[in-house]
């Protein structure tokens, strides 16, 4: 059933036609005789006014007892708005209350609220204006991800949540297990051998690369890494293409196109719910997202950007030297100062990327690359795989890596390889991008990080 609200704001109703709105009150305001109801069914920032009078059967008990949070249903009228700001409002027949809403106890009243306090509440959070514009917002960009890939011809696959294999090589995973705390002994768990929630469907991908040419994962993956900052979460949603007989070049032109799909997406379908965040969250956030469109995005080598880095005057936190891996700082200076756009930076030195990234002809670097956006910093983070058996099998020795444990991904290298690549795109960085939201804990409905797991 669609929303009756949606379809009055599109015009799709004429006056004193029927209507049947149900939602929550935002506010209630009583007059001599009768008592207006703003009302929102979540499904945009407009709420609708609704004119309750008193000659109404449920008068006393449903209109005057329907406080801010109560979940209301109203058959009536459309009607021309006297007052300012909307065409219509409804003249109510029929007023049903739902679900009340005790207004001594009830903790959101019309006013501003902080993020810190709304995170405590996170299960009614959404019935704000400003949660329910991103969590909209993350439904549009969920959909406009499948849409991206599905035009391209990838396949939607699902890789395992629980998994043997660390992909980063980290160790950074939360183990599952079921036997009881302080009894050791893989063999007696559930599984037999030490699992744990993966930190990233990748290695599983590119196995299905190499059978079905282009696929793609969108799912949960999960970090037990103690890091309690704006941009970090123990349980975030990745997006991992993989693509068969593709390079780094395919790969970066890919995670660009993305990008931007992505971001026309939702200036066509969410203008309204930009808006919120272009007025009261990152102003100039509708220029700042035509810029990610209006321009092709710079490339630049490891060694060049931290040349740039080196010459750029800047005093950084983190002295830019070859070798390491960039800052945060770092990245933001590329793209927000130097460049001023979308940066590229691609051929990373191979002593600071994982095992499976093809290791370049000159031995030092690796087909690696990263996205770097304003506001965020990194935003993808892909390469071209390794794909040749007795490099990839020297670079798992090398990091220390049980390769019985990685014969099946060893097996894709013995039967029928090729080149091919993808890339992670943390999805919640990407809602980061869209609103300004400048913390990981407001754009995922219930977040996991730290010392928290509410709700």
């Amino acid at each position: 059933m669609r929303s009756a609200i949606v379809d009055l704001l599109a015009g799709k109703a004429a006056e004193n036609s029927p209507v049947d709105v149900r939602g929550w009150v935002r506010t209630r305001r009583d007059a001599k005789g009768f008592s207006f109801l703003e009302i929102n069914d979540g499904s945009c920032l407009a709420n609708v006014q609704v004119v309750a009078d008193e000659s109404l059967p449920t008068y006393e008990s449903a209109v005057k007892g329907a406080n801010t949070g109560a979940a209301v249903a109203v058959r009536g009228r459309l009607v021309a708005s006297k007052g300012g700001g909307q065409k219509w409002e409804i003249a109510a027949e029929e007023v049903t209350l739902l679900g009340q809403a005790d207004a001594e106890s009830y903790p959101l009243q019309k006013k501003r609220h902080s993020d810190e306090f709304l995170r405590e509440i996170a299960h009614l959070r959404a019935r704000t204006n400003k949660f329910g514009a991103i969590f909209r917002l993350r439904s549009h960009c969920s959909w406009a991800v499948h849409d991206f890939f599905r035009q391209r011809g990838f396949f939607y696959v699902h890789t395992p949540i629980i998994t043997g294999s660390d992909c980063e090589g980290a160790g950074e995973m939360f183990k599952v297990t079921t036997l009881p705390q302080g009894q050791t002994g893989h063999a007696e768990d559930f599984f037999g051998k030490e699992a744990g929630l993966t930190v990233s469907g990748q290695l599983e991908a590119e196995t299905l690369a190499l059978a079905l040419g282009k696929v793609y994962t969108f799912g949960p993956t999960f970090r037990a890494e103690n890091s309690n900052t704006p941009r970090h979460a123990a349980e975030f949603w990745m997006i991992e293409p993989e693509m068969a007989f593709a390079d780094l070049a395919d790969n970066m032109a890919l995670a660009e196109d993305l990008i931007k799909f992505v971001v026309r997406y939702i200036l066509d379908k969410a203008r309204d719910d930009l808006a919120l965040f272009d007025k009261f969250v990152e102003p100039g956030l509708f220029a700042r997202l035509e810029n990610l469109l209006a321009d092709s995005y710079a490339r630049v080598p490891y060694e060049e950007a931290v040349d740039i880095l080196k010459k750029s005057g800047q005093k950084f936190e983190y002295k830019p030297e070859w070798g390491i891996d960039l800052q945060t700082e770092h990245e933001r200076h590329l793209c927000e100062v130097h460049f001023k756009k979308p940066v590229i930076v691609h051929d990373y030195p191979s002593n600071i990327k994982p095992f499976y990234m093809r290791l370049s002809d000159d031995g030092r670097t690796v087909a690696a690359m990263d996205v770097l956006v304003p506001k965020v910093g990194e935003l993808v983070g892909g390469s071209q795989r390794e794909e040749r058996l007795e490099v990839l099998t020297r670079r798992m020795e090398e990091s220390g890596m049980d390769l019985e444990s990685y014969w099946w991904y060893l097996d894709s290298r013995r039967f029928g390889t090729a080149p091919h690549a993808g890339f992670g795109l943390g999805f919640e960085r990407l809602l980061m991008l869209v609103t300004g939201v400048a913390n990981i804990r407001d754009v995922i409905p219930f977040p996991r990080t730290p010392k928290n797991l509410e709700f």
